[in-house]
């Protein structure tokens, strides 16, 4: 492993996971933020929840009660007046089904002098849900579409009609009291309807949508699914104001700051990557061979989010697929390297944040007895890449707005 690029790689991450954490972003949105006489309610959903919760209890001073719902080993520590709990991501388990059941009851019966601040972050999909089918159905439909490859928006287009508080429901619920939202966006172009399945926001999709989606992927459904892919979601929400705060486009400005202190001349791709995490490391290794002898300290910069198609049964996640995918093309290139990680600070069912290569990965591979193509096949780059210290280890970040890759190359 090349060090120096190892360590360039870490400082790079670091940088840019700093500059997207929500706790000045929380303090922004709610600067001009006023609840009224009535009873001030939070509730939060997603990655970033407990950091979003705890900035905003921060700033406001206090909250009269409020719910965290999370991912496992997300909550960092007691917030005054709110109570966390942690779920399954990216599969709904019970554990969500009862700390959303908890949430709508706080905020029943409440009157239209009343505020709901709903802070509302990446992985809500499967933190924050009310199934309208069975528990077992809807982790198994999630499931089948984290396997054939569907995207984030085909994804919460089919759940938020299997959800009682997706598509604008959960705004409903709150009705008539106000609704705040502040949203911290992990999809591409910032779509309001689509981040965590737009609890609190009208929804765009349609039935005919869900439908087609249903259909393109052979999704195995109940009678009672296929009932609900028909049922229409909130079109209009009066009791809801959103404000939108971080993105992918952030993080990948931090990478090009950092990569530019440190000597590298940062060329950003795109903000908008969306495409099979094979094809994505793939490309960035073609790039970084094709300029490998211009001489030029480079980086090249790709933000969004890949899907990953399940072809195996290992372990791994988008991110480390992506940079195992890179190691081909970059081998016995000395001054090479791609990383790729995940905001959040877990990649897929893992607790890595992603994964890194250089031009010595595919040879440290084979001398374990690991074949690249072979792992890819398996999707099990977790134990690959362990094995020649190419995980990118972060622990949760507290924030959660897709992904960066980058491309290094050094002359």
């Amino acid at each position: 492993m090349n060090q120096e690029l190892r360590r360039d790689a870490d400082a790079i991450v670091k940088a840019s996971l700093q500059a997207v954490l929500p706790d000045e972003a929380v303090d922004r949105a709610l600067k001009d933020f006023a609840h009224g006489c009535g009873k001030l309610i939070l509730v939060a959903a997603g990655k970033a929840a407990w950091q979003m919760a705890a900035a905003a209890v921060r700033t406001l001073g206090h909250v009269d009660d409020g719910i965290v719902v999370t991912k496992y080993d997300h909550v960092m520590g007691e917030i005054p007046g709110v109570r966390c709990f942690e779920a399954g991501h990216p599969v709904p388990d019970e554990n969500s089904f009862s700390a959303t059941g908890e949430a709508l009851k706080l905020v029943e019966d409440l009157s239209a002098e009343d505020t709901v601040l709903f802070l509302l972050s990446g992985g809500g999909s499967a933190l924050f849900e009310k199934p309208l089918i069975s528990g077992e159905e809807l982790q198994d439909i999630t499931k089948q579409l984290l396997a054939c490859g569907a995207d984030i928006v085909e994804m919460n287009t089919i759940r938020k009609r299997l959800s009682g508080v997706k598509g604008g429901r959960f705004a409903e619920a709150c009705a008539p009291a106000k609704v705040y939202s502040i949203v911290l966006s992990d999809i591409l172009g910032d779509p309001l309807d689509m981040i965590a399945s737009g609890p609190a926001y009208p929804d765009a999709s349609t039935c005919e949508q869900a439908k087609a989606i249903a259909q393109k992927y052979g999704l195995k459904l109940s009678e009672a699914a296929r009932e609900l892919l028909g049922k229409e979601t909130p079109k209009e929400l009066s009791n809801v104001t959103t404000m939108i705060t971080g993105s992918v486009r952030e993080l990948c400005a931090a990478a090009e700051v950092k990569c530019r202190e440190l000597g590298y001349e940062p060329i950003l791709l795109t903000d908008q990557l969306a495409c099979e995490a094979r094809d994505a490391g793939s490309f960035l290794g073609s790039i970084l061979r094709t300029h490998s002898g211009s001489g030029k300290k480079l980086a090249f910069i790709a933000g969004g989010e890949t899907v990953v198609h399940l072809t195996g049964h290992g372990l791994g996640g988008r991110n480390q697929e992506l940079a195992l995918a890179a190691a081909p093309g970059i081998a016995g290139i000395p001054g090479a390297a791609v990383f790729s990680v995940g905001s959040d600070g877990t990649d897929g069912p893992t607790d890595a944040a992603g994964g890194y290569v250089d031009g010595d990965t595919v040879a440290e591979l084979a001398a374990k007895g690991w074949e690249v193509a072979a792992v890819l096949q398996d999707n099990d780059a977790y134990h690959a890449l362990k094995d020649v210290d190419g995980l990118v280890m972060t622990g949760p970040t507290g924030t959660n707005v897709n992904d960066v890759a980058v491309a290094l190359l050094q002359q």
